[in-house]
């Protein structure tokens, strides 16, 4: 019988595990299920060509999936695109984030009532949203071309143009970060100690000193959390980009991003092989991505 003792001449033995292990069962049980299963089958289904969901038959396996999408311009594009709305909204949110994180936390009265008023929109519908940021985009009596009226700015066909198309996704995506952003980086400043503040304001340092020596190295972690999770986020951008174009990929098909360029080869062509090879293709560039953050994380993170 497997017996091991620990340094504490602590026993354990199979009956040891048993208990925690039947705890775990639902919920591993629930993991195989819906996401190790979905995610073996995905992988099989990118290389098998000519792919039939509702028979669950092909001809043969293959990478004839991967260079069908490789060569198509709207599967590159949406790279391109993907890309692009990942740099420009993690990286400004995430600045946006903490000049707001900080200012809050600084906030005496009413801090429950400003920090409840950012956290608001992540309890509200993304569609609901969607079509608010529409109404704000739009052309005719839109808010946003009024304020621009007032400083004698001529309108801007926000929707239509394709030369805002990605400045309107890239906005609603800024705003829609905010909350959560906010919200994690504000539990990150309460849990620095206030006497490294208290001890820089008795030596004379200056606010902007105290933000970027102390503040910034203090909150480092949470940022690094913050903006992996946020990247994560950003590449599977769909739900804003459908909302406020009613379900096109920009005015004139110009913003494919790699989720969309999946939706419609899986629910319009019906090419599964397709949608699961450009799934695999995204599920390699987050996993890059993110080995990247974590190594410069772990380089920089010295707290």
């Amino acid at each position: 019988m497997f017996r091991y003792k620990t340094k504490n001449d602590e026993v354990i033995t199979p009956k040891t595990f048993l208990k925690p292990a039947l705890f775990l069962l639902p919920f591993m049980i629930g993991i195989i299920v819906f996401t190790i299963y979905p995610f073996i089958n995905a992988i099989m289904i990118s290389f098998k060509q000519d792919y039939r969901v509702l028979t669950d038959t092909f001809s043969s396996y293959g990478m004839a999936n991967y260079q069908k999408i490789f060569a198509d311009p709207d599967f590159i594009s949406s790279i391109y695109n993907t890309l692009i709305y990942v740099v420009v909204v993690v990286s400004i949110s995430l600045v946006l984030s903490i000049i707001i994180a900080v200012l809050l936390n600084s906030v005496e009265k009413l801090k429950g009532l400003f920090q409840t008023a950012y956290f608001m929109p992540m309890v509200t519908s993304s569609a609901a949203i969607g079509l608010v940021w529409r109404w704000l985009f739009n052309y005719d009596y839109g808010i946003i071309n009024y304020v621009l009226s007032l400083f004698d700015v001529s309108a801007i066909n926000w929707l239509n143009d394709p030369k805002y198309s990605m400045i309107c996704l890239c906005i609603y995506g800024i705003w829609s970060m905010l909350p959560f952003t906010i919200i994690l980086l504000l539990s990150g400043l309460q849990n620095i100690d206030p006497q490294y503040y208290t001890a820089a304001k008795v030596d004379g340092a200056k606010s902007s000193d105290i933000f970027f020596n102390i503040t910034v190295p203090l909150l480092a972690p949470t940022i690094g959390l913050v903006a992996i999770v946020n990247m994560i986020s950003a590449f599977k951008v769909f739900d804003g980009l459908y909302v406020l174009f009613g379900g096109k990929p920009g005015p004139s098909y110009n913003l494919y991003t790699v989720i969309f360029y999946l939706y419609e080869q899986f629910y319009k062509n019906l090419k599964v092989g397709y949608a699961a090879a450009s799934a695999m293709v995204l599920f390699v560039i987050i996993l890059i991505f993110t080995m990247i953050q974590n190594r410069i994380q772990r380089k920089y993170n010295y707290y």
